[in-house]
């Protein structure tokens, strides 16, 4: 199957660089191709031991996005480590001015056409759209029935606003001291392909392999059943509901070297038992659509494209909405968990308008709609509930990170609440709104804060970095004066929320194993609830594994670390996943 042409209303272009948003991007250095996509980014070299180890060598290095080789989509350059283009997150020169919220729209539905344009008051700020966290948590967690996982793994307050939601449910070990409970190598290949999605539940972890997805016994890493697929995951919701189901997007078969299949095929999955629910494909037109990302919230199945969104019931895979090829406007993505909010896009490169809008999972009907700033092309959803959104505005932020500022939104009015500065060399966190737009790493949003890691500095020790994590005050903007040290030597990372407690990852230094601490929503003191050994083997496929690349999740007192593609294997080991926990 061939890739099909370019969607109504975007202009031709070669296979879309990062997401095939807006005009042809400057172009980048073209390393050789793999299976798929030609003229993709190199796969990552292997990590070397952190910081203060015997020779001085380099820290781990966050690993290079991988060649798109079968199971890639897009051949797309990712913008944490490609030279920042010069027309990229946001139009530069793009005026940044508040836009106020828009009523819904009459009627209500995915299909109606353009959003009507209302003039913004130009007030001299700009605001912005962000990322999402990868997440999954087990079934039932705070009482809810229909979704049981979050991209920040917090639930917020009332009216979306955040609160205190309780105490955490992980418990504090007598000893953190953990083992490796089981590891999977690295599948080999001789081509970089995606393995994106991993998912925990009460009985099953679950992980994406090549062409196929496998379900283990959390605590043994006994296979309790594979899915295969007929080609390579191409992406997948970091959500399931209570009862464990959940979405991926793949290609139809496995393409030849040189070729793509078309990320074509959307399925919803039941983790419990190893099965698909259903599989579909979307049409704009007469033309099969390439979906760019997919989520789950409630029960609903939602996916979004350049050419439009749509979305089908998860336990039966019926229609709810499709793309519209009159439509001048689009959705491009969708974020999910407690909520379901569209990123919709309107208008032309350069004069851009991008709308925020939490929508009804069943119906669609808009229930609130926040318009950006003319100009701003790209968005990531950091959380559904709190609603935080985030942007690169005017490419400011300097880093290629996608994150200069976070706007924290009231998703029953499409009300700005508060915008956050986040200064890229101040700041850590990084979000694709490219075309992934609930793909945010390193922030986390709940209980009414916004959790964000500051960028590595010195440490006291020879050679040593460490940072730390800050909060920001979602109603205000304000630090709360808060703030989690990592540690001589460490880095730390949020995971994600825990009632109104904060789980975060501390990379450690060369002789150590990583952490995982409980950090309480009051006091800010972090209590361990995890410590992996610091053996050389274990230490060293740990360091292969990090938060800004790999997905982390941490439950029952089990840490999963897993890549997001497997490529060919140079030198030493590395894996697709590894589990670590109690001993016992």
């Amino acid at each position: 199957m061939t890739q099909p042409p370019p969607p109504p209303n975007q202009p031709p272009q070669q296979p879309p660089q990062q997401g095939g948003f807006g005009p042809p991007q400057p172009p980048a250095p073209q390393p050789q191709p793999g299976y798929g996509y030609p003229q993709a980014p190199q796969p990552p070299q292997a990590p070397q031991p952190g910081y203060g180890y015997p020779q001085a060598p380099q820290a781990p290095q966050p690993p290079q996005p991988p060649q798109p080789g079968y199971g890639y989509p897009g051949a797309q350059q990712n913008p944490y480590t490609q030279p920042v283009p010069q027309q990229g997150y946001g139009y530069p020169g793009a005026p940044t001015v508040p836009m106020s919220p828009q009523p819904a729209q009459p009627g209500g539905g995915r299909n109606n056409t353009a959003l009507v344009i209302i003039v913004a008051a130009l007030v001299v700020i700009g605001l912005i759209v962000g990322g999402g966290v990868w997440y999954a948590k087990s079934s039932g967690d705070d009482g809810k029935k229909d979704d049981n996982a979050s991209s920040s793994g917090g639930t917020g307050g009332k009216d979306g606003s955040g609160g205190t939601s309780g105490g955490g449910k992980e418990k504090v070990p007598a000893n953190p001291a953990a083992k490796i409970l089981f590891q999977v190598p690295l599948p080999k290949t001789n081509d970089s392909v995606v393995t994106a999605g991993s998912w925990l539940t009460d009985t099953v972890y679950a992980k994406s392999g090549i062409a196929e997805i496998v379900g283990y016994d959390p605590a043994k890493g006994t296979k309790l059943w594979t899915l295969k697929l007929p080609g390579p995951v191409c992406t997948a919701s970091k959500h399931a509901t209570a009862d464990g189901r959940t979405a991926i997007v793949f290609q139809p078969k496995m393409p030849a070297k040189n070729s793509f299949a078309g990320c074509s095929q959307v399925a919803a999955v039941d983790l419990t038992k190893g099965t698909k629910l259903w599989t579909k494909t979307v049409k704009a037109g007469d033309s099969v659509v390439n979906l760019e990302n997919v989520t789950v919230s409630q029960h609903t199945v939602a996916v979004g494209s350049t050419s439009g969104g749509a979305a089908f019931d998860i336990d039966s895979g019926k229609s709810l909405w499709q793309p519209k090829p009159t439509d001048s406007c689009y959705d491009a993505g969708y974020g999910g968990g407690a909520k379901l909010v569209a990123v919709r896009k309107c208008g032309s490169y350069g004069s851009r308008e991008l709308h925020i809008q939490t929508i009804d999972p069943t119906s669609g009907k808009v229930i609130s709609d926040y318009k950006m700033a003319t100009g701003i092309e790209y968005a990531s959803v950091v959380s559904t509930d709190p609603l935080v959104v985030a942007a690169d505005v005017g490419d400011s932020a300097g880093d290629g990170s996608g994150i200069s500022d976070y706007f924290s939104i009231d998703n029953k009015t499409g009300k700005l609440l508060t915008r956050i500065s986040a200064p890229g060399d101040t700041y850590a966190g990084r979000c694709d709104g490219i075309s992934r737009v609930e793909d945010c790493k390193e922030v986390v949003a709940g209980a009414g804060k916004l959790y964000v890691p500051t960028e590595e500095h010195d440490g006291t020790g020879q050679s040593s970095k460490t940072n730390e994590i800050v909060a920001f005050d979602l109603a205000t903007g304000k630090q709360t004066g808060q703030r989690a040290e990592a540690g001589d030597g460490y880095t730390i990372t949020p995971l994600r929320m825990d009632g109104a407690n904060l789980l975060a990852y501390k990379q450690p230094p060369y002789d150590k194993g990583g952490q995982v601490v409980s950090i309480d929503g009051g006091s800010f003191k972090a209590t361990e609830l995890l410590e992996n050994p610091a053996a050389g083997d274990a230490r060293q496929a740990e360091s292969t594994l990090l938060p800004d690349s790999a997905e982390i999740l941490y439950g029952q007192g089990r840490l999963f670390m897993s890549a997001v593609y497997a490529h060919k294997v140079s030198y030493g080991k590395e894996y697709l996943l590894l589990a670590f926990g109690a001993g016992g």
